[in-house]
């Protein structure tokens, strides 16, 4: 049975501390709460919280450390619920799950808007901006991304937009798609679908309203920057995405593209409903992954502000070490299944210099390289943990 505890705060008093793990989160039933989150997030959320407004639940749901401090502006009383409590929790209230996954959407959107700006992205004009699938389609055919470059040209297309850019999409997906592997232009009914190496999923600024689990391969998440591919993640098994355009029907913030083959299961809006309603396991499973995510975007916000390159490459190798969640004072080499080219795409850098940074980075004492696959192999986790969250410290 579940048994939830009221907790009371002292106006002054903390709720979370950051960089502390906790295995509950708060739900505010009175008083005011000053929440201020790691990365500077405040621009997008709100800091002041009141009642009904969760504290902590990011991290706590993520089972990461802490992202931000809460100080109590008055006396505060609060509901403490426990990371084992939650699908209880949603048996018996619904709506509690269904916000939750609305703040942590409209968080993530806040937070991807302003990577994108410390990326020296348009902003948000240029995101509703058709054109953009048309750029997207223009960067993938000249690197000679054929089969991803057909699909964007075709998002393009099929919104409509008649300009000079129209006819050269027309002509171009016409003679790409004599060859393209590219699969699933449009939805269709099928529960899973397959999708070959390099084919896009879904583009950036592309309407949808699907999410997708995946149930084997990987998944890359990123984004077209003044020119570049910027790397978000790398997903794997058991991973879902697309989710943000699910619950705010809203375009895509950025491409899903198969970094190799990959099958996937297919979440629309009325199986969705249905989840929610018949499966608290699952939208369980959902909180957490939006909170994962969320969780790492703000580390990767974060990310963003070091300013020297390898530093930056270290703190990124870090990130993915954290995601791991290995026990305390790892001692055995882990290996990350990234490339140091993978990191340097993670962090955004231009091409110009990209190469020279990741030879750097490599003669970098905390970390080897398999020489067979050129993936990343860090000896000593908590000497690089603690290199990171150093580093990171000296941005405050």
């Amino acid at each position: 049975m579940l048994q939830l505890s009221f907790v009371n705060y002292k106006q002054g008093s903390y709720l979370t501390v950051e960089g502390k793990v906790a295995d509950r989160f708060f739900i505010i039933q009175a008083g005011k709460v000053h929440c201020e989150r790691q990365g500077s997030v405040s621009g997008n959320g709100v800091d002041i919280l009141g009642p009904g407004d969760f504290v902590g639940v990011v991290s706590c749901m993520a089972g990461m450390s802490q992202i931000e401090n809460s100080v109590a502006m008055t006396d505060v009383v609060v509901i403490a619920v426990r990371r084992d409590q939650y699908p209880d929790l949603i048996k018996q209230n619904t709506p509690i799950a269904m916000k939750m996954i609305r703040t942590f959407a409209a968080r993530m959107r806040g937070v991807n808007e302003l990577l994108m700006h410390r990326s020296a992205a348009a902003g948000a004009a240029a995101d509703a901006n058709p054109n953009s699938l048309f750029n997207v389609g223009m960067f993938y055919d000249q690197q000679k991304k054929t089969d991803i470059a057909a699909f964007a040209y075709y998002q393009f297309l099929k919104t409509g937009v008649r300009n000079q850019n129209t006819e050269i999409a027309k002509r171009r997906f016409i003679e790409l798609r004599k060859h393209t592997q590219a699969v699933y232009f449009e939805p269709t009914a099928d529960m899973t679908r397959r999708y070959p190496e390099d084919t896009m999923i879904f583009c950036e600024n592309q309407s949808g309203a699907e999410m997708f689990i995946i149930q084997s391969g990987q998944v890359k998440i990123g984004k077209v920057v003044n020119g570049k591919e910027v790397t978000f993640a790398i997903l794997k098994k058991g991973d879902m995405f697309g989710e943000m355009a699910l619950l705010e029907n809203k375009p895509r913030s950025a491409s899903a593209i198969a970094n190799e083959e990959c099958i996937l299961m297919v979440v629309n809006s009325r199986n969705f409903n249905q989840m929610v309603a018949t499966q608290p396991q699952m939208i369980a499973r959902l909180t957490t992954t939006l909170a994962e995510r969320l969780w790492s975007m703000s580390r990767q916000l974060i990310n963003s502000k070091i300013m020297d390159p390898i530093t930056q490459m270290l703190d990124m190798l870090a990130l993915q070490v954290e995601k791991a969640k290995l026990p305390q004072n790892f001692m055995r080499d882990y290996r990350i299944g990234l490339t140091a080219q993978d990191l340097a795409d993670m962090c955004g850098f231009p091409d110009d210099v990209k190469l020279r940074y990741v030879y750097e980075f490599r003669k970098d004492s905390h970390i080897k390289i398999d020489p067979d696959t050129q993936k990343l192999i860090v000896s000593d986790c908590a000497e690089l943990m603690k290199h990171a969250a150093f580093a990171r410290s000296k941005l405050k």
